[in-house]
């Protein structure tokens, strides 16, 4: 019976702080998901104006509001609060929160929410600086997976925490593709296809290779990853687009580790050069002789086969 993967010691110590990293942010996005609801209990739209409505001037806006009343708010007071790379304007800053109404209930319950939320990301950054210093012994590794398009230096020091540096353990790309839950399932019968959800493994390094090519298909630096999830995108769904589009990222970083290679895939130059095609040449009945001629081959000394 083959045995399973046991990586060792430094990095099952690497994994178990990166999964409890994974744990914090599942709670700060708890606990987001609570601010955002007595929000919405309070009638305060903060989270339709700005794009992030935990970011620096929404932040300062809610404390605001906390501290004052709907009678006693200062227009004023809050265009100061309103940063210059903002997005909204101030009138609709103001409709957003005309009319808000914080009960006692749920300004007690803001604030132990927001002083968690602090709580939890200096957690999280304890924890970040405590895998930085525990993978220095393989930076290499990092910054060769990292220069991926959607790919940071954090998400590189996950995956290397969860799959380790020596990739001898896995048959190949398909074996790590199938371990971490990105292959397809191949179930057909009778000619008739069934189900092809992927496995349910890879609990932890799963999400993070779907987050990683949501941010590889957005990057206009590098549009590699983008193109082959839009041609996916067009015959299939967007899901299966970038579950396939993680499969293909987790193949680069089986073959970028265990050659120490940098991301340089074979069908680069072909799709990132839209003329590239144009001067390949096709061959056939009719120009097949020709194309040999011009490479300094003589054709009459070619012999048919009567072999079919």
């Amino acid at each position: 019976v083959r045995s399973s993967f046991i990586p060792p010691k430094d990095f099952r110590q690497l994994r178990e702080l990166a999964r409890y990293r994974f744990k914090l942010v599942c709670m700060k996005s708890s606990e987001k998901n609570r601010i955002q609801n007595c929000m919405t209990v309070s009638n305060v739209g903060i989270g339709s104006v700005f794009s992030d409505p935990f970011g620096k001037t929404a932040t300062e806006i809610m404390s605001y509001l906390l501290e004052n009343t709907a009678d006693t708010i200062n227009g004023k007071a809050i265009r100061k609060l309103i940063r210059k790379n903002t997005k909204a304007n101030s009138d609709e800053i103001f409709a957003a929160i005309s009319g808000y109404q914080i009960e006692s209930d749920q300004a007690k319950k803001l604030e132990l929410a927001r002083a968690h939320l602090k709580y939890l990301e200096g957690m999280i950054t304890q924890t970040e600086i405590e895998l930085y210093v525990r993978i220095k012994p393989y930076w290499a590794f990092v910054e060769l997976i990292a220069a991926l398009p959607g790919m940071s230096e954090i998400s590189a020091t996950i995956i290397l925490a969860e799959i380790g540096v020596n990739m001898d353990v896995f048959d190949d790309a398909k074996h790590l593709c199938s371990w971490c839950g990105l292959s397809p399932c191949d179930n057909e019968s009778a000619g008739k296809k069934k189900s092809v959800r992927i496995a349910k493994a890879g609990a932890y390094l799963k999400p993070l290779m779907v987050q990683c090519a949501l941010a590889a298909v957005k990057s206009k630096k590098e549009p590699y990853f983008a193109i082959k999830y839009g041609r996916i995108k067009k015959r299939r769904s967007h899901k299966k687009a970038i579950i396939a589009t993680a499969r293909m990222m987790m193949v680069c970083i089986y073959h970028m580790i265990s050659e120490q290679a940098p991301f340089n895939p074979t069908d680069y130059t072909e799709l990132m050069d839209p003329h590239f095609n144009q001067n390949k040449v096709v061959l056939n009945d009719k120009n097949v002789f020709a194309y040999l001629e011009s490479q300094g081959y003589d054709p009459s000394l070619l012999i048919k086969s009567n072999d079919r």
